[in-house]
């Protein structure tokens, strides 16, 4: 398991049926139901790896999203750094057995993430640029993108990689993990919550976005080209969860 980089991705849902059958539409996810006790949840694959899970909103959740998990080797020191710093502990943690320790936190500007510590240390392979249906790129709207980055810089290692001016939008500052850049930060508009984008990956952004259409979903932004030659669409699920997909045109 790959410490301080993502290593799962995870839907919280109004419509667990809906979404598989929406995600495997857009991206060729397959699916099998966990095999554990309490509520249902879905493990969803591309290519017959794990890519991430599928769970139903709970009880007092009014809006679907993805939630991304950091891996960890220390979840308790994790938390007292996390939180000495400014972060915060949204759900204490609690474990899954044959799975590890989850908790689920916020940044200091309020952008939510899970942690993992799993009972395996063994490689994931939900984030995978080279293949498709798989994590990409993780994107971080926030009120201060320079505060935000010293903090996770601090917490999981992260190193500042190329710096893109976007004009009145301010700077798009890539992070890596050791050599690679796994995700960009900017300047949330204003009205906009802070959170994390996560995007996978297509064979083809516009093929994915008339499947994206075709199954119910809406796109609300691109294609687009983005440094590199990749093209990128921003889009919503049809029970309202914000998701991307990058790829070849």
């Amino acid at each position: 398991m790959q410490a301080k980089q993502f290593v799962w991705y995870e839907l919280v849902t109004s419509d667990v049926d809906a979404a598989l059958a929406f995600y495997k539409a857009v991206l060729g996810w397959e699916s099998r139901d966990f095999d554990g006790q309490g509520p249902r949840y879905a493990i969803v694959s591309a290519g017959g790896k794990g890519v991430g899970g599928v769970m139903a909103l709970c009880e007092g959740m009014s809006h679907p999203f993805w939630l991304g998990y950091i891996g960890t080797r220390d979840m308790d020191g994790t938390l007292a750094r996390f939180t000495g710093a400014g972060g915060k502990v949204m759900r204490e943690p609690w474990t899954i057995p044959s799975v590890g320790r989850l908790a689920i936190v916020a940044d200091p500007q309020g952008a939510g993430l899970a942690l993992i510590e799993p009972v395996l240390q063994q490689p994931s392979e939900a984030f995978d640029q080279h293949s498709p249906g798989h994590g990409h790129w993780h994107e971080l709207h926030t009120p201060d993108p320079a505060a935000a980055f010293v903090f996770y810089a601090a917490q999981f290692g992260w190193t500042k990689g190329e710096a893109m001016e976007l004009g009145p939008m301010g700077t798009y500052q890539l992070f890596k993990v050791g050599e690679a850049a796994i995700g960009g930060m900017f300047k949330a508009c204003e009205n906009v919550m802070p959170g994390w984008l996560y995007y996978f990956g297509t064979d083809s952004v516009r093929r994915a976005v008339a499947r994206v259409e075709s199954a119910g979903g809406s796109v609300l932004k691109g294609p687009s080209e983005v440094p590199g030659g990749a093209h990128v669409i921003q889009a919503r699920d049809p029970q309202g969860a914000m998701f991307a997909l990058v790829g070849p045109a």
